[in-house]
């Protein structure tokens, strides 16, 4: 099984549009978005191409395989307009490892959630893979806004390895489990 991880999409047809390339480039069996899908918050300039309608509509066509969660700027009003069911948190076990997948605005590397192995979240807008008292802390950066000089980012989870991306399928990082 091939994960396909991407967080705050923030609205942006740009963005989504290679967010599908990347989506059929690595062939990928599930697609798990960690929220902030439509709008772009009031913290945040508006995103390229802001389109959340349009957005929409191409993340419905993928209605099969997507697994969202809530993030901090996610709405009841988008909810309405998408085909899938937005979660508070997200948890499976993948190659024997207990992973949890949630927006980071309640749980992140600053607080933590028990009985787990495995955070991976978004909500900051900076990629990376780090441990910190035996759980490992993964954050997939932003597809459409990231900072703090990182690059546009996801995570592809396969066999044992989870792989931190840029948007040309360069490996920022990856981590073994």
């Amino acid at each position: 099984m091939k994960y396909l991880v991407a967080s705050d999409i923030h609205g942006s047809l740009f963005y989504t549009k290679k967010l599908v390339e990347i989506i059929k480039l690595e062939k990928i069996d599930k697609l798990i978005l960690l929220g902030d899908l439509y709008y772009h918050g009031p913290r945040n300039p508006l995103s390229f191409e802001y389109n959340p309608k349009e957005v929409s509509n191409i993340l419905n066509s993928y209605k099969d395989i997507i697994h969202v969660v809530k993030g901090n700027c996610d709405a009841e009003v988008d909810e309405m307009i998408s085909e899938f069911k937005f979660y508070k948190i997200i948890k499976m076990n993948i190659c024997g490892k207990r992973m949890a997948f949630t927006h980071g605005h309640i749980y992140n590397i600053d607080k933590p959630l028990d009985d787990i192995d495995i955070l991976i979240y978004g909500h900051f807008h900076t990629g990376y893979i780090k441990e910190k008292d035996n759980i490992i802390y993964i954050n997939s950066g932003s597809l459409s806004l990231p900072k703090n000089d990182t690059k546009n980012s996801y995570l592809i989870i396969e066999d044992n390895t989870i792989y931190l991306k840029d948007l040309e399928q360069n490996v920022i990082n990856k981590i073994n489990f």
